[in-house]
């Protein structure tokens, strides 16, 4: 009993901390845009863009087009495939397939939701770099954070050794941040685009992993999420009444 309390506890605490941060990062989204659209932050894209276009060379324009490209709608996709491929020959994740499809796909409708709601025009053209079309937010930030973070959540949950866990999970969050600078650099966002990306990305992408955590709990545990979680929640309020007639003598 003690020891399902106490994994009933640690859900409780994980799924407090998950929503959360996704109110959190909804409160500083919703902050940007709203700088955006009425352009407050013209001076906070103005300063980061002059520091680009300051060390600019031939040889970072061709390194920044390479990691661009490395979160492009084309490349993405091609590697979503092949993601659901390995779930399904090497671990038949039914589960895991279905929400990483939710997370990538769904993360691209919302993009295009947001970017015609928004519609904030680009620095500039550039259908060579795939900047066209509405500017907030920057579909390359929010699809790599979501895909790579996906990506991470995997690797994390996976058994490889925990040096190689370590080193991909880093390389991984290294590359989603160079693709957002290089987004900025390249001319074809804003830095609050890119910012407002990876906030938007990371909500879409926590909403996923716990969907997916709450999923796996239900069908593979025979403790129910809803039952246990309300019985937890009830003890714990029990307790705390208790004890606030004694802290008042």
């Amino acid at each position: 009993m003690i020891k399902e309390n106490t994994k009933v506890g640690i859900a409780v605490l994980i799924l407090a901390i998950g929503l959360g941060l996704s109110m959190l990062f909804l409160a500083v989204f919703t902050e940007i845009a709203e700088e955006a659209l009425e352009q407050e932050a013209w001076s906070f894209d103005s300063t980061i863009i002059g520091f680009f276009n300051s060390i600019g060379s031939d040889g970072l324009d061709i390194l920044m087009i390479v990691i661009t490209e490395l979160g492009s709608v084309w490349f993405l996709s091609a590697f979503s495939i092949a993601t659901i491929l390995y779930l399904w020959t090497q671990h038949k994740d039914k589960w895991g397939i279905l929400f990483f499809i939710l997370a990538v796909g769904g993360g691209g409708l919302l993009t295009t939701l947001l970017k015609n709601l928004y519609e904030r025009g680009r620095p500039s053209i550039n259908p060579e770099i795939d900047a066209i079309g509405f500017s907030f937010p920057s579909g390359h930030s929010m699809g790599s954070l979501i895909f790579y973070g996906f990506i991470i959540y995997l690797v994390m949950r996976s058994r490889v050794n925990e040096l190689v866990k370590g080193l991909a999970i880093s390389l991984m969050a290294v590359l989603v941040v160079m693709i957002g600078l290089s987004r900025i650099y390249l001319g074809a966002h804003f830095p609050s685009d890119v910012l407002a990306g990876y906030f938007a990305g990371a909500i879409w992408l926590i909403l996923s992993i716990l969907a997916l955590e709450w999923i796996q709990w239900q069908s593979r545990s025979q403790v129910r999420p809803v039952h246990e979680i309300r019985g937890f929640v009830a003890k714990v309020f029990r307790a705390v009444t208790k004890r606030l007639p004694a802290a008042k003598r």
